[in-house]
């Protein structure tokens, strides 16, 4: 039997043939197929145009009948050459699926391909299209064929499940599914280009594999591709941001029962750590895993002088048409002279459209008509009371609901751009996608009024919930930020308010008790928590969260925790807060070497402490209540989206971005440009590894954990070594 069929050939090729002679008279002229090599033409984004994605036709590809199932034209198979229409003819048909072997000597689209591919169509696909066995059956390989092909065998699947699972999971139908690209419309053309894009350079990488040895057969390697670094491929993230909480003031905390829950009840990483300190040095680490030297929550165009210039103008101040209520200051200059806008730095946004995906960041409590690029400013006109807090949140007074005792008008500062982790990286803030994938997140305590707003111009038909209507419509990102206001995400802001006409101030935005303001640390955890339920809730009663074909994880985890001294980061930080410690580029031979012109570069990545991580993913047969308690920090879950989304080439470290390549053995090679680590006695604590739950802790070892964990360190090994991540 082939390893990579679920019956031996013999079965398969006995399954196909009856379905092709089947009450045909002229069986012998079902001996030719007929079809098309068909895809996908995508052009990377460039300034500021946009990406481009068209169908497309292979042109000089080998297609044979793969006579021994193992996924390459071997000599003495049946095999033809396609034409420039993309088309070929394959006579004698052997009983065996077809393999397309797509070279860089072919062209695609008339472009030529720089990376060769492997593109399959399984047996039953044929027997499938043998409409007629008197006639000719007509197919046409592609990447999404392939996927099917592939999903037989990962999953031990007959071809009509195979075929519907993708069908579902993109919304097309199951003849779109296996048609030519070039022949659909609308918005099944638009689902099926898009993953093609996908699945075109998983495919790709796994051709990589084979011709550099890294895996035996090309069937294996499509598989491996889907699982990078044992990171499975997902469709979309929803990634919820919270803030400034530890690890012990959230785990077991009777303010916090109900992210508890989802944390006891799904997978955790218990050892996560943040990476600076305060929140816009974390925030640019998860959106491109390294904080370069940023150490405060200043603008993001502060020290941005020379090659660091602000590229996007004319910036959002007041001076502009419609910003008279900006706050954002036109220059900034700092004592410390750290530059705040990173120049040609890679981050996840622009890896992912230049790979064919979307992002999206949902941040609450704008202002209705603001530039996402300027905090959210004071707005007297919107007024929230205490009765009008969404059902199932923390209310404003409790003791009068349905009388509006408390008055509280809309503060500066609900919406922080420091808490984007995108806003830092100039190629985001000038990409093409930037505006339409900055979008409104819903559920807030001034929503309801928000329609009132003075302080901006309210655009005709502004949605305060562009993320409610996302997710009912599907026109979400691969990743997505969800970031929650400064009042719930457990940050907290003083707003001032009346209360029974007195002024008060309401120190976690809406809490009073007994008439009086309530100021304590419980009452921001508790309405953190509420809103992270609504939230949670809120995807799961999507139909993207429904379609269990569709691969969906949900991440709650925080920016940073609360330490300052110990080890309170680790896996790519700056060990012993080094004064010697540069970043990295890459040279043309593939070399790296040190790159001195970050300014203070060294007061950078020193972490925070840990803080909980909690992965919910719509995959009903995935494993439940898994602990992964190796050490983790931003960088290493940049390093996992990385290869979720396949944006990054394990063998090629150079294409995983900033901090988030220090891996032990790349430290190792380098440790002439990295003498930070010269001296690290924990090689494991300092560099970054995937998210995989790989590392098997050794028996005696006693887990390192920051001062702001209270519990008693772990010795040893987890219980188990299963995937945090996985599907099934």
């Amino acid at each position: 039997m082939n390893k990579h069929s679920r019956f031996p050939v013999s079965a398969v090729a006995s399954a196909v043939g009856l379905a092709l002679v089947a009450g045909a008279a002229h069986a012998q002229n079902a001996s030719t197929v007929r079809g098309v090599v068909a895809g996908t033409y995508f052009t990377p984004p460039s300034g500021a145009v946009a990406s481009t994605t068209v169908a497309s036709v292979y042109q000089g590809v080998t297609v044979c009948f793969d006579t021994n199932d193992n996924g390459v034209c071997d000599a003495g198979e049946p095999s033809t050459t396609t034409a420039a229409d993309g088309s070929f003819t394959l006579a004698t048909r052997a009983l065996a699926p077809l393999v397309a072997q797509v070279s860089t000597l072919a062209t695609n689209g008339g472009n030529a391909v720089t990376q060769r591919n492997v593109l399959r169509v399984a047996a039953e696909q044929i027997a499938a299209a043998t409409v007629n066995p008197a006639l000719p059956a007509s197919v046409a390989v592609t990447p999404l064929s392939t996927e099917i092909a592939r999903t037989m065998e990962a999953d031990g699947l007959a071809f009509a499940a195979a075929r519907q699972k993708l069908a579902t999971r993109l919304g097309v139908t199951t003849a779109q599914a296996t048609s030519d690209t070039n022949k659909l419309t609308g918005d099944a053309r638009r689902a099926v280009l898009a993953e093609s894009v996908i699945l075109t350079s998983r495919f790709g990488l796994a051709a990589r594999m084979v011709d550099r040895g890294d895996v035996a057969s090309i069937k294996d390697a499509q598989t491996a591709a889907m699982n990078v670094e044992g990171i499975p491929r997902y469709d979309h993230i929803f990634i919820v941001m919270l803030e400034n909480k530890a690890t012990s003031s959230i785990k077991g905390s009777a303010y916090a029962p109900k992210i508890n829950a989802y944390l006891n009840a799904n997978n955790q990483f218990t050892s996560y750590f943040a990476t600076g300190n305060p929140s816009e040095p974390n925030y640019t680490a998860l959106g491109g895993a390294d904080d370069f030297g940023i150490t405060d929550d200043a603008q993001w165009n502060c020290d941005a002088t020379g090659p660091n210039a602000v590229q996007d103008l004319p910036v959002p101040d007041k001076t502009q048409p419609g910003l008279a209520s900006s706050p954002f200051a036109a220059t900034c200059t700092q004592a410390a002279a750290v530059n705040h806008n990173i120049v040609g730095r890679p981050n996840l946004f622009n890896a992912l459209t230049a790979n064919g995906m979307s992002w999206r960041t949902y941040s609450e409590s704008m202002n209705p008509g603001q530039d996402v690029r300027t905090d959210s400013v004071a707005d007297p006109a919107v007024l929230a009371h205490d009765d009008i807090y969404p059902p199932g949140t923390l209310a404003g007074n409790t003791t009068q609901v349905g009388n509006p005792a408390l008055i509280l008008p809309f503060p500066a500062g609900a919406y922080k751009t420091k808490h984007h982790p995108g806003m830092a990286y100039q190629n985001v803030r000038s990409a093409p996608e930037f505006k339409t994938s900055n979008r409104t997140l819903g559920g807030g305590q001034w929503d309801a009024a928000l329609k009132n707003g003075s302080a901006y111009a309210v655009p005709a038909g502004y949605d305060l919930d562009q993320f409610g209507t996302d997710l009912q419509s599907g026109d979400i990102g691969n990743i997505n930020f969800v970031v929650p206001d400064q009042c719930d995400d457990m940050h907290g802001i003083a707003v001032a308010g009346t209360l029974n006409g007195k002024s008060v101030t309401a120190s976690d935005c809406s809490s009073v008790a007994n008439n009086v303001p309530v100021a304590t640390g419980g009452n921001i955890i508790a309405r953190g928590d509420n809103y992270v339920d609504y939230l949670v809730k809120k995807i799961e009663a999507s139909p993207v969260w429904k379609n269990d074909s569709k691969r969906v994880a949900i991440v709650l985890m925080f920016d940073e925790g609360s330490a300052t001294t110990g080890f309170n980061s680790c896996c790519g930080w700056n060990p012993g807060n080094s004064t010697v410690a540069k970043p990295l580029v890459q040279n043309p031979d593939g070399t790296f070497s040190v790159d001195a012109s970050v300014n203070n570069y060294t007061r950078g990545n020193r972490g925070h402490g840990q803080s909980v991580f909690g992965v919910i993913t719509n995959q009903a047969n995935a494993p439940k209540q898994v602990q992964d308690s190796d050490v983790y920090s931003h960088f290493s879950f940049v390093r996992t989206l990385q290869d979720m989304f396949q944006l990054a080439d394990p063998a090629v470290p150079g294409s995983y971005m900033n901090r988030s390549k220090y891996t032990e053995s790349f430290i190792a090679a380098n440790i002439l440009n990295l003498p930070e680590y010269a001296s690290s006695a924990d090689t494991h604590f300092d560099s970054v590894r995937p998210m995989n739950h790989g590392y098997v802790i050794p028996t005696f070892y006693q887990q390192k954990q920051s001062a702001d964990r209270s519990t008693p360190p772990q010795v040893g090994p987890d219980a188990n070594q299963t995937n945090v991540w996985a599907l099934k």
